[in-house]
């Protein structure tokens, strides 16, 4: 077999591996039983509730849960403009980097407080330490909320009747400290043994082989990867992302990043079967989202391994795969493995540009990111998971003539209709923003031509994609699209905003709704929700959701351009 292949069967090993044991901790931690880290951890949680003036006993409903949540996002992103927009005068910059215009400001506060990370900027040019050090910060913040509003959806669906579902702020603080603190250590502590830079020191001065002196940009920089792959944020410390060495500097380092984009999402998954002590009710759903993700895994590597036709017609060998735009310390298949895991997800880290991938892989990144609940991200994966579980129990329950039912909860119009409302609002802002933009430039191309260095289906890709990727929170993008705009800022952070938080609050709304009605017993005729056939159920309602919102885009763009090469 390949040993590209093995590389790529061997990396997803590790993630489950890992996810099945780490699922289980993470139900421990949230069912509030003891487990190894305690002694650590509770003290510090104790100073962190004491500091904040915070009872983490005292129950929330879930509107409670979302005003929280809320509130600690406007406060960070109120705080991450001041610092942006003043980091030419404050400490930590030793490069003596400017400070940001406030529409670029605004862009970056909102991508990573809503764990997208859409970067407009290169960060080892743009952004002085205490910037980046910001910026970690809220990745750390973007992904415990995440994690905790969706522990009190888990809280929702155990509950037989109930008007509470725990405590927001404890979620939260035990999401950051017994979760994403320790697995980022670890990951970091591996990463600065394979030489990922980790100083407050500024440029370094070599001397390159041909013998000419170069200024390499330094920083904290193995704690800011560790972070951004562990909680599905993905900005690069540096504008290449993790295709740069000194964020990733070889294949081990590769697949330790690339693990840890995939560990916590499915991870939840299985913390979700042992808090509702329904196993097979988690394999299930892991079981669909591993389909989907496969469905997208297996032609995106193929492509790239086969190479670009256009080069073959050359009479040019392509023994590497397609290597446009790729490192060759990766390679094609790696590469294209990362760009499937990054874009399942909501993690938007490259190994690659995504701007080179063959227009296979083009389709299959935007239809990751637009489907946007294979694995997902951390929390607001399953969120958008269960968006469609209520939309597939309805249909199911339509199509036998029973009334829906989910884990002994009848499902009656309020709900549906705000499945459906959050169902249709992400492609919505997809098709709405890529619309415009295409309009904007299809009107005034002279005025514009900074926005697109690949005019035509390609070009259309680009635009395409930066909305897909502003709504689905994933932050990537096909990089030939000159983006540091005013209208790619702002219209990319309402982007942002909207397909963050409205996501959020309807899932949480179902769920609190649910958790207050009366609980049915399960019977003969109630509609198990554990099966493969609902499984497959569940996958035909995604796929056809999926279809009739996004084919004829990705006519006009992906599709179109493998035609005609």
């Amino acid at each position: 077999m390949n040993s590209e292949i093995i590389g790529i069967i061997v990396t997803y090993g590790l993630v489950l591996l890992l996810a099945i044991p780490l699922g289980r901790y993470i139900g421990k931690v949230f069912n509030y039983e003891n487990t190894w880290l305690d002694k650590i951890f509770n003290p510090l949680d104790r100073l962190f509730f004491k500091i904040g003036g915070i009872d983490p006993n005292k129950d929330m409903t879930w509107k409670q849960h979302l005003v929280a949540l809320l509130t600690i996002n406007l406060v960070w992103f109120v705080l991450s403009i001041l610092v942006l927009t003043n980091m030419a005068w404050l400490p930590l910059n030793p490069d003596q980097n400017p400070s940001m215009s406030l529409d670029l400001a605004f862009n970056t506060s909102i991508s990573f407080v809503t764990n997208t990370n859409l970067q407009h900027y290169s960060g080892e040019t743009a952004l002085s330490y205490l910037g980046q050090l910001t910026l970690m910060l809220w990745q750390f913040i973007s992904a415990a909320t995440g994690i905790a509003i969706c522990t009190a959806v888990f809280k929702a669906m155990k509950e037989k009747t109930a008007t509470t579902l725990g405590n927001f702020y404890s979620y939260f603080v035990r999401s950051a400290t017994r979760i994403l603190l320790p697995l980022a250590v670890v990951v970091a502590i591996l990463l600065v043994l394979n030489g990922t830079p980790m100083t407050f020191d500024g440029k370094d001065t070599i001397t390159t082989v041909e013998g000419q002196q170069q200024e390499i940009s330094r920083g904290p920089v193995a704690a800011f990867v560790a972070i951004k792959q562990l909680g599905t944020n993905g900005g690069g410390f540096y504008g290449p992302n993790s295709s740069n060495p000194m964020e990733n500097p070889n294949y081990l380092t590769n697949i330790i990043e690339t693990v840890s984009i995939f560990l916590i999402p499915i991870a939840l998954v299985f913390a979700l079967g042992y808090v509702l002590k329904r196993k097979k009710m988690a394999w299930t759903i892991y079981g669909v989202m591993t389909l989907g993700f496969l469905l997208l895994l297996i032609p995106s590597v193929i492509s790239e391994m086969n190479g670009n036709p256009a080069i073959s017609d050359m009479g040019i060998s392509q023994q590497m795969g397609s290597m446009e735009g790729k490192e060759v310390r990766f390679g094609s298949a790696a590469s294209a493995n990362w760009a499937t895991y990054t874009t399942c997800t909501s993690n938007g880290s490259v190994n690659a540009m995504h701007d080179s991938m063959t227009p296979v892989t083009g389709a299959t990144t935007l239809l990751g990111m637009m489907v946007n609940c294979f694995y997902g991200g951390v929390g607001v994966g399953f969120l958008n998971f269960y968006i469609f579980i209520i939309l597939a129990v309805f249909i199911s329950g339509l199509m036998v003539g029973r009334t829906p039912e989910f884990l002994g909860k009848k499902i009656e119009a309020r709900e549906m209709k705000i499945a459906m409302m959050v169902a249709l609002l992400h492609p919505f802002l997809i098709l709405a923003g890529a619309a415009l933009a295409s309009h904007l430039y299809a009107g005034n191309p002279q005025e514009y031509a900074a926005w697109l260095n690949n005019p035509g289906y390609h070009g259309f890709s680009e635009m395409l994609y930066e909305f897909s990727s502003s709504s689905a929170n994933n932050g990537s993008g096909f990089e030939g699209l000159g983006d540091n705009t005013p209208f790619w800022n702002y219209a990319c952070g309402i982007v942002m905003l909207l397909a963050r938080y409205l996501p959020i609050i309807g899932p949480v709304a179902i769920a609190g709704i649910l958790a207050s009605k009366k609980y049915v017993p399960e019977s003969s005729g109630t509609l198990k929700t554990d099966t493969g056939t609902f499984g497959f159920m569940v996958f035909a309602v995604i796929f056809i959701v999926a279809a009739l919102s996004f084919f004829p885009a990705l006519t006009l763009g992906p599709i179109s351009e493998y035609f005609s090469m």
